[in-house]
C-alpha cells in the first residue's frame, strides 16, 4: 500500500517551520470554533481533538469535497462524535460545507447536530451517537473494501481513550490485528478521561492484539504527522496522541 508521504502534496504545511507553532491556521480553526456557541457543545472534548483532525485533513487524508463520492478516497469515522465543533471547523476550512452554517450549530434547523448525521452533514461518513461504535464500523468498512477489490482506500477512526472502556472496541481491536487489516487506522485521544486505564498505556493494549502503535504528542503537528505516515506492513495502525487532562 503506498504511503502518503509519498504521494500527498504538502505545500504550505502548517508545521513548515516549527511543528509545534502551526500559526494562522490554527488561529483560523479557533475561530471557526468561536462561532458555535451553546450550552451543549462539549468543549473539552472538540479542543482535545483540533490539532490531531488538522493534521489529518490538511496532509494525510486523500479526501476532499471534489473526491467524496470516489469508490478510492481514504475514509474517516468520527466515533467520539460528542464534541463535534473541531471537526465541523476542519470540515469547513477544507471547503466541505461554507462557514456560514457553522453559527446555526446545534440549531433546530441546522445540519450541524450536537452529533454528526451523514445524511446531513457534508464530508461525514458516519453518524454517530452512543460510544463505542466507531472501531467495529471501521473495521467492517475495510472488509467491506476489501470484498469489492479495493485495497488503496485507508479507514480512519478518532476514538476517545474513554470510549475504550466500551466492550465493542476490544472486540474489534482483537480481531483486526490477527486479521492483518492494514488498511485501517485508529486515532485515540488520550485526555486521561478513561475510568480502568490499562498497565502500560493505551497503546500496549493494541500491540497486544497484534497492531502496529505509537504514542504521541498530540499537540505536537509534526510528531502527529510522522506517526500518522509511519509504515506499518501488514498490520493495523494506532496513534495514541496524548493531550492535556479533561479538567473536572
Amino acid at each position: 500500500m503506498t504511503n502518503t508521504a509519498d504521494t500527498h502534496d504538502v505545500a504550505g504545511t502548517v508545521d513548515a517551520l516549527d511543528p509545534r507553532d502551526p500559526g494562522p491556521d490554527l488561529d483560523r480553526l479557533q475561530r471557526l470554533m468561536g462561532l458555535m456557541t451553546g450550552d451543549e457543545k462539549h468543549s473539552p472534548a472538540a479542543t482535545s481533538t483540533l490539532d490531531a483532525l488538522w493534521v489529518l485533513y490538511d496532509r494525510v487524508l486523500r479526501v476532499s469535497p471534489e473526491s467524496f463520492g470516489d469508490r478510492g478516497r481514504d475514509r474517516f469515522l468520527l466515533s467520539k462524535g460528542h464534541g463535534p465543533m473541531a471537526y465541523y471547523a476542519v470540515l469547513a476550512a477544507k471547503g466541505f460545507f461554507p462557514e456560514t452554517l457553522l453559527t446555526g450549530f446545534g440549531s433546530y434547523d441546522s445540519p450541524l447536530g450536537h452529533h454528526p448525521d451523514r445524511t446531513l452533514v457534508p464530508g461525514a461518513e458516519i453518524g454517530s451517537g452512543s460510544l463505542g461504535h466507531g472501531l467495529p464500523l471501521a473495521v467492517g468498512s475495510v472488509l467491506g473494501l476489501r470484498a469489492q477489490g479495493l485495497t488503496e482506500p485507508r479507514v480512519w477512526v478518532l476514538i476517545g481513550d474513554a470510549e475504550l472502556d466500551e466492550g465493542s472496541n476490544h472486540e474489534a481491536l482483537a480481531y483486526a490485528g490477527p486479521a492483518g487489516l492494514e488498511q485501517l487506522h485508529t486515532l485515540v485521544i488520550d485526555n486521561s478521561s478513561a475510568t480502568h486505564g490499562w498497565p502500560g498505556g493505551i497503546a500496549s493494549r493494541f500491540e497486544a492484539a497484534g497492531w502496529s502503535a505509537e504514542t504521541v504528542d498530540g499537540r505536537d503537528h509534526g510528531a502527529l504527522y510522522a506517526a500518522f505516515t509511519a509504515p506499518h506492513p501488514g498490520r493495523p495502525r494506532a496513534v495514541v496522541a496524548r493531550v492535556e487532562p479533561k479538567s473536572g
